[in-house]
């Protein structure tokens, strides 16, 4: 790897973390686009790769949520417990079934390009509170199973589908943002893990570019850090209008990406 390609994954994952830290994603979505159009990181070592971002960028802001006593909780247990056996099943998946990415961003748009207008919607014109209905911890946990699988397969973090639906059902970002955070970071481990054993099983770009996930991940470890500083100085709307634009962003991208 030349030295400007890991400075240029550094930038990466320094500006995307440090934009989406505050609530609670990963930003391991928008990296993937990078590493495959600019980057140059091939299929399928780009998902062991997004998710070897994810282990080395998640302690930063992990870091400073822990720290500031908002790290853990029955909602962390729901989403690890779910994601953690999804991830795997995932990974097993892409190395052997190798689905289309077409549907993956043909689903993903339709998913979050209505989701989070429906999130700037709520937030704009909120619902009476006694109206607000959170997901049971049985929904929240075959969510966290869903968006595990979809992780392991491509390699994305889970908060960019996990925290808009929690907080569109009127969960707040602040509950939501380190727990999000806590089982990307948890589910990529195991992820990475699975991919490394899996690579010694099978044959083509299954393991990691170790050098580039080490060197966007630094960045997001720095970036994920000061996000997660910054978010106790934002309002809860600024932040829930945050969240939608990041899913309507992550929509409309791969929205693109499919008519291109």
């Amino acid at each position: 790897m030349e030295w400007s390609t890991g400075l240029l994954g550094f930038a990466a994952g320094l500006l995307i973390s440090v934009t989406t830290a505050p609530v609670g994603v990963s930003g391991a979505v928008f990296l993937l686009p990078v590493q495959v159009s600019v980057l140059g990181v091939p299929s399928p070592a780009v998902t062991p790769t997004n998710l070897l971002y994810n282990v080395v960028a998640g302690p930063g802001a992990l870091l400073r949520y822990w720290r500031a006593g908002r790290l853990g909780g029955p909602l962390t247990r729901l989403l690890i417990g779910g994601t953690v056996p999804g991830v795997i099943v995932g990974a097993v998946t892409r190395v052997f079934a190798v689905p289309g990415p077409r549907i993956f961003r043909l689903l993903i748009a339709a998913l979050l390009l209505p989701l989070g207008l429906w999130l700037w919607l709520r937030t704009m014109r909120p619902a009476p509170p006694g109206t607000r209905d959170e997901p049971s911890p049985r929904a929240t946990t075959t969510l966290a199973l869903a968006v595990g699988m979809a992780g392991g397969i491509y390699g994305i973090g889970g908060g960019s589908l996990l925290g808009p639906i929690l907080v569109g059902r009127g969960a707040p970002v602040a509950t939501v943002a380190p727990a999000a955070l806590a089982s990307t970071f948890v589910t990529s481990v195991v992820g990475a893990a699975t991919y490394a054993l899996l690579s010694l099983a099978a044959t083509g770009d299954i393991a990691p570019d170790w050098l580039l996930g080490l060197s966007c991940g630094a960045g997001g470890l720095l970036g994920g850090y000061l996000g997660a500083r910054l978010q106790p100085h934002l309002p809860e709307t600024a932040l829930r209008l945050l969240l939608g634009t990041l899913a309507t962003g992550i929509g409309a991208l791969y929205a693109v990406q499919i008519l291109r």
